[in-house]
């Protein structure tokens, strides 16, 4: 036997022994057919979000229309009876108290139609009074009394006609107020109907506006108004009507508003913001960045409860700002999301962060 045959034989003999052996003290590994058991699954770290403790307040909201101004009342005075203008007693901007006389027009012989009439039913009553006497002697026949009473009422009847005529001679203001306009001049001839004077009353004004038909239910009259003119000047108002039918055309309904405006300020006919002051409530004020709208498109906002979970409650705006908004239907006392709420969803569990400790 040659020595490299040797040599192979006792490698081949020294690789047993060292496998006799590995089998005799190692330890045999068994395939199991049960896949190992997972490791446990890591707690899930919870969103943290950035809330804000708001408390509600007592707060009085307001609605706010667009009004137009009235004077209270509005009289144009116009002639009763023709004649030419003989004299103007007032000045336009003139103010004027009830029974002031304005002008006064010809008489054109009306004094004495009063006359005539008036010495008819003189002569009347003593034929009548005559009558009466010799009819208690049965010397005068009822048919002559009936016929002289007759003829007395219709004399009567147009004296007191002339005489009113007369009085329509000088047309007199029918309550106090301002003499707005005026038509006519000294020697301007008139008839029946023709525009003399007009007078307007405006220590009290009337505001109208339209109220939409969605809060119309929050106003009745008695509410209280406050009314900002265009030069910044406020004056103080009542709700006085509100109409129980909208408009056809726009739908919305129509209000009228008492103004007292005792300096007589110079705002009839002209434009005002009606701010009408609705019953308080409790409400919050947010940021109009923290609003958020549901599936239905309904404002609302996003808070944590005590059990640290997101609730999400729809609001009604009760006034809206660039600083900020007033806000409803809310609890007495929210932790509002200041930051993070896009990223958490209604139900979730999360951390919240108090604003204050961020900023300290």
């Amino acid at each position: 036997m040659t020595k490299a045959k040797l040599g192979s034989l006792g490698l081949s003999l020294l690789i047993l022994v060292l496998l006799v052996i590995w089998m005799a003290t190692g330890e045999v590994k068994v395939a199991s057919n049960q896949a190992p058991d997972e490791p446990e699954e890591q707690a899930r770290e919870l969103t943290r979000v950035e809330i804000e403790t708001l408390e509600a307040t007592r707060y009085q909201p307001t609605l706010k229309l667009q009004g137009q101004l009235e004077p209270w009342r509005a009289v144009m005075v116009g002639a009763r009876v023709a004649g030419t203008v003989e004299q103007i007693q007032v000045d336009l901007g003139q103010p004027v108290t009830a029974g002031q006389s304005l002008l006064t027009l010809s008489t054109d012989g009306r004094d004495s139609v009063v006359a005539r009439w008036r010495a008819q039913s003189q002569k009347l009553e003593a034929d009548l009074a005559a009558a009466r006497r010799l009819r208690s002697s049965n010397l005068a026949a009822e048919t002559e009394i009936l016929g002289l009473q007759s003829d007395l009422a219709a004399a009567r009847a147009e004296l007191a006609a002339a005489e009113l005529a007369v009085t329509h001679l000088t047309p007199e203001a029918p309550f106090d107020g301002v003499v707005n306009r005026r038509d006519v001049d000294e020697g301007t001839l008139v008839q029946v109907g023709t525009s003399l004077v007009e007078l307007v009353q405006i220590d009290r004004l009337k505001a109208t506006g339209r109220i939409p038909q969605q809060t119309v239910k929050n106003v009745q009259p008695g509410q209280a108004v406050e009314v900002n003119l265009l030069d910044g000047t406020k004056l103080a108002g009542v709700v006085s009507f509100v109409a129980s039918a909208a408009s056809p055309e726009t739908r919305s309904f129509a209000v009228e508003i008492v103004v007292e405006n005792p300096e007589q300020k110079r705002a009839a006919g002209g434009t005002a913001n009606l701010n009408i002051l609705l019953p308080e409530q409790d409400a919050i004020f947010i940021s109009p960045a923290y609003l958020s709208l549901n599936d239905d498109g309904r404002p609302g906002v996003k808070y944590v409860d005590d059990n640290n979970t997101v609730v999400f409650r729809t609001v009604t705006l009760l006034s809206v700002s660039t600083n900020g908004a007033w806000v409803s239907g809310l609890p007495d006392e929210i932790r509002l999301i200041t930051r993070g709420g896009g990223f958490v969803a209604e139900g979730e569990s999360v951390e919240p962060v108090d604003r204050s400790d961020q900023r300290g």
